[in-house]
């Protein structure tokens, strides 16, 4: 009895462990000019040389938490349960913002600061779990001291440890209630005749607009390709674009240089020049502070 005890519990450490697939994901502000996203893998290798490292971007802007929100959103489902994301925008580090591992309800863990930076996988993943960084234990060896780079000295070295199987996530640290810290913002509704949204993110390459607008709300304004629809977009409460563009399944519904709207590859509502770039042209960007308002004609 004893034995079979022994490896029973041998076998559910083993799973626990093995619930990590050896595969850690970075994301950051740092861009590729330094040697800091090197530094981050240098770290995650000196853990496991086993492990498969990859990239999400470094091309966030400075400090643009939002924008880490959206491309965790935008990227995390693709992954298979067990991937490790490590997300380090953190205009507040060394401060006492917390640092933690989520678990989402469909297995991934994200590694990162509780700055608002899980706004938007917490609602479309939910939260199976989250635990605060226990930096005692899972800090790099020898790096006490500095206090302005944790994304090598604690978020890379943890997420390696937890993808490698070193750890297992209840080794992460202490269990917090299922809540972050949330950037507000207007979420996607129908009001009347009318729907409301935020501008997500730009299409980065093309200046193309990408709203927060899912197909199926969309579609309740009963819109037939060719048809016309109103938009006005806001920064806070200042106006900043007012216009008619006809629904188009693609960019070449309409001449170069006029807008349209169509769906994007994530059949979210969008907005775009014919092959010109409709950010720069109406000073048009990107955040949680950009509303957009939509009626059909």
């Amino acid at each position: 009895m004893k034995k079979l005890y022994i490896l029973l519990f041998s076998f559910s450490l083993l799973a626990k462990l093995s619930a990590q697939n050896k595969i850690v994901v970075f994301q950051s502000d740092f861009g590729l000019k330094d040697g800091a996203v090197s530094a981050m893998k240098g770290v995650a290798m000196g853990v496991s040389p086993d492990l498969k490292l990859f990239d999400l971007t470094h091309e966030i802007p400075a400090y643009n938490i939002w924008e880490a929100a959206y491309r965790l959103e935008q990227t995390v489902p693709y992954w298979p349960a067990g991937t490790v994301f490590v997300s380090v925008v953190d205009p507040g580090v060394g401060t006492n913002r917390k640092s933690v591992v989520l678990k989402t309800n469909t297995g991934q863990f994200i590694v990162t600061p509780d700055n608002g930076t899980l706004t938007l996988i917490a609602e479309s993943l939910g939260i199976a779990e989250i635990r605060e960084i226990d930096e005692a234990v899972n800090r790099r060896k020898g790096s006490e001291k500095s206090y302005t780079f944790h994304g090598r000295d604690v978020y890379a070295y943890t997420a390696a440890r937890l993808a490698a199987g070193a750890i297992s996530f209840e080794q992460v640290g202490k269990e917090l209630p299922k809540q972050v810290v949330s950037i507000p913002y207007q979420k996607a509704t129908m009001d009347g005749n009318k729907i409301k949204g935020t501008i997500a993110i730009l299409d980065v390459q093309y200046g193309n607009i990408w709203t927060n607008i899912p197909a199926d709300l969309f579609n309740k304004l009963n819109a037939k390709v060719g048809d016309k629809l109103h938009v006005v977009i806001y920064q806070n409460k200042i106006k900043k674009y007012e216009g008619n563009m006809p629904y188009c399944e693609t960019f070449g519904g309409v001449a170069e240089g006029k807008p349209l709207l169509y769906l994007n590859s994530l059949l979210q509502v969008s907005f775009a020049l014919n092959m010109g770039n409709f950010s720069a042209t109406h000073k048009v960007y990107s955040g949680a502070e950009w509303r957009v308002e939509l009626s059909k004609r």
